[in-house]
């Protein structure tokens, strides 16, 4: 994953559904009107969203979307990860190739590496349920109290 504009508007997009579906399926058309995105690229979107499970579409009239499991148990990392790419902050194209020539990496790629990891743990850690309720920032100031550094732990 990125963190680039796909991962975010796929997150935005998310929690708009999230909060708009209330038993019932939501256009794409209406997402992409508060949201102020492209319908067609939400469109594309959601056509990964739901190949990867994280979405189910309602054809014909009344149709739309809604979320296939309960926002509780929908991690953003579940929906950045539907869209994009495993978490990569190197240049590197592939593990095996390195940031220079010759295959050589970069005397920062390790720190890169890591941080990327980080990410994705710190993503695997929140709900949709979380960011619904805007426990996001608390969680992160719960997790410093005390020992001067965010911990980070993957949900299992």
């Amino acid at each position: 994953m990125k963190l680039s504009t796909k991962g975010r508007y796929a997150v935005m997009a998310m929690v708009d559904l999230a909060q708009a579906s209330k038993d019932r399926p939501v256009p794409l058309g209406d997402i992409a009107s508060r949201q102020e995105i492209s319908l067609s690229y939400l469109e594309q979107l959601f056509a990964k969203l739901r190949k990867a499970g994280v979405v189910k579409s309602v054809r014909g009239p009344g149709g739309g979307y809604r979320l296939a499991r309960p926002t509780g148990e929908t991690r953003i990392s579940d929906i950045m990860m539907a869209v994009e790419e495993p978490v990569k902050v190197t240049r590197c194209k592939t593990a095996a190739k390195g940031c220079l020539e010759g295959g050589r990496r970069c005397v920062t790629h390790d720190l890169w590496d890591e941080l990327g990891r980080h990410i994705h743990l710190f993503l695997s850690g929140v709900t949709l349920e979380d960011v619904l309720e805007r426990r996001v920032l608390g969680a992160a100031r719960a997790s410093q109290a005390g020992t001067g550094a965010l911990a980070l732990e993957a949900a299992e």
